[in-house]
């Protein structure tokens, strides 16, 4: 992998996102996940809690003018919970956040933030709660995550943060992509599948047999 995919700190304006139990249905209404691709997801991040019936905007933190343009978006205790659909993270990444931190969040949520390079990291809810008022306070504040020190900064308030040590290690060596390493090491993968006598040729073999799929 390259340096690019290298990341170790994540830094930008923090969105506060209350409430406990937010789950992937209310983060992308099942309606939205249709599409062959995520492209477009973002508009509809968390759609049914910012609007109303009529199309109406709600009071809501993401219609909020003071957070627009947040990376880091923080959050409460069990996010990304209910159904394991890969659309919820895919639909946060196109809404523009780069990183969570929450109290908890579902694990098959947090792996799949990990697949598309988004570190969803863990606080204390005493310094969760810290920060969700300094970014009220103070909008503007940038929060940096940095994941070699296992700190997030916000001004002068910094806490610690945690990550499962082996999503941490993917993050800090750029190999978190494991599409992009499964290609990058294609000739690999084929030669060791020309070892394998029930892969070597397998595609070839109803033709070979003269039968057919």
């Amino acid at each position: 992998m390259t340096d690019s995919s290298v990341i170790q700190k994540v830094a930008g304006r923090g969105l506060p996102l209350r409430g406990d139990e937010i789950d992937t249905d209310r983060i992308i209404p099942a309606r939205y996940m249709t599409s062959v691709t995520f492209d477009g997801l973002g508009e509809f991040a968390f759609r049914d809690a910012r609007f109303d019936r009529e199309g109406k905007p709600k009071d809501h933190p993401l219609n909020d003018a003071r957070f627009k343009g947040a990376a880091v978006l923080l959050v409460g205790r069990n996010f990304g919970c209910g159904s394991s659909r890969e659309h919820a993270p895919q639909a946060l990444l196109r809404a523009g956040f780069r990183a969570l931190i929450g109290v908890s969040f579902a694990d098959i949520f947090a792996g799949n933030c990990a697949a598309i390079g988004v570190p969803a990291v863990v606080a204390a809810p005493s310094d969760v709660e810290a920060l969700m008022a300094a970014v009220e306070s103070d909008p503007s504040v940038e929060i940096v995550v940095d994941l070699e020190s296992m700190k997030a900064e916000a001004g002068k308030l910094a806490v610690t943060v945690s990550i499962a040590e082996a999503r941490r290690r993917n993050f800090l060596a750029g190999d978190w992509d494991t599409t992009a390493t499964l290609l990058a090491n294609s000739a690999r993968i084929a030669e060791t599948a020309s070892r394998i006598p029930y892969l070597d040729g397998f595609a070839d073999f109803p033709a070979a047999a003269g039968g057919s799929l």
